[in-house]
């Protein structure tokens, strides 16, 4: 009996000891690695800071981590630019080939029925002016007529149009602007010589590369022969 008190006597003062001592640096901090945590389906990060003490228990700090938010966001601006990019391609080339049986149809058969039938038709204009304007609408932001109108004098100057088509969008748009002039300025000329009887396979030609220099080569046509009409009668 005397040595199993002096052992409960022991024991007792063991304990009383380490109260004491904990007692003294009641406040511990440690920090716990990162854990991941699903939430509703939502991967996040966390930090997790612990503060215990046996006087006032546990408690913790959760910290969370947005950066899966930032790799979603940037997920999806890519997508959508991607999908841009897509949609700036194929509107390309569609209207590209769109133009392209009428140039042949008045290069290869100037007096057909058809090819007169065709370039009556206001369809094509529709068509494109429709798809022009959509493109329009996509490449259209705040800046562009900051960047189209940059001087002092409400002028185009040529390092904001630059800047402007430097979107594969603007420039798509502006492609498919060019195909609607060029070919219209072709009909013009198409017409002009059907009424005059002059040759014009190679200024609508002209016109598909470059309108300018074709409706130039027509106008000199036209002069030519007319000068040549009157000289022989």
């Amino acid at each position: 009996m005397a040595i199993s008190s002096c052992l409960c006597h022991h024991q007792l003062a063991l304990k009383i000891n380490l109260l004491t001592t904990v007692s003294k640096h009641s406040k511990s901090t440690f920090a716990l690695k990162p854990i991941n945590t699903e939430f509703y389906g939502i991967h996040i990060g966390n930090k997790l800071r612990n503060q215990w003490s046996f006087m006032r228990g546990s408690g913790a700090i959760i910290i969370p981590n947005e950066s899966f938010n930032l790799r979603q966001k940037n997920s999806k601006l890519q997508a959508s630019c991607f999908a841009n990019m897509q949609l700036a391609s194929d509107a390309f080339t569609l209207g590209t080939a769109a133009v392209l049986p009428f140039y042949t149809l008045m290069v290869a058969a100037p007096k057909s029925e058809l090819t007169k039938k065709c370039m009556r038709s206001s369809i094509p204009y529709v068509l494109l002016g429709v798809l022009y304007s959509y493109l329009l609408y996509l490449s259209w932001t705040p800046d562009t007529f900051r960047l189209m109108f940059a001087s002092k004098y409400w002028l185009p100057e040529l390092p904001g149009v630059a800047k402007m088509f430097s979107n594969e969008m603007t420039l798509a748009s502006a492609w498919i602007h060019l195909l609607v002039v060029d070919l219209y300025a072709a009909r013009q000329v198409y017409q002009d010589g059907l009424e005059n009887e002059i040759e014009t396979r190679h200024s609508v030609s002209l016109c598909l590369l470059f309108c300018p220099i074709g409706i130039l080569v027509h106008a000199i046509t036209k002069a030519l022969i007319s000068t040549f009409r009157e000289s022989k009668s």
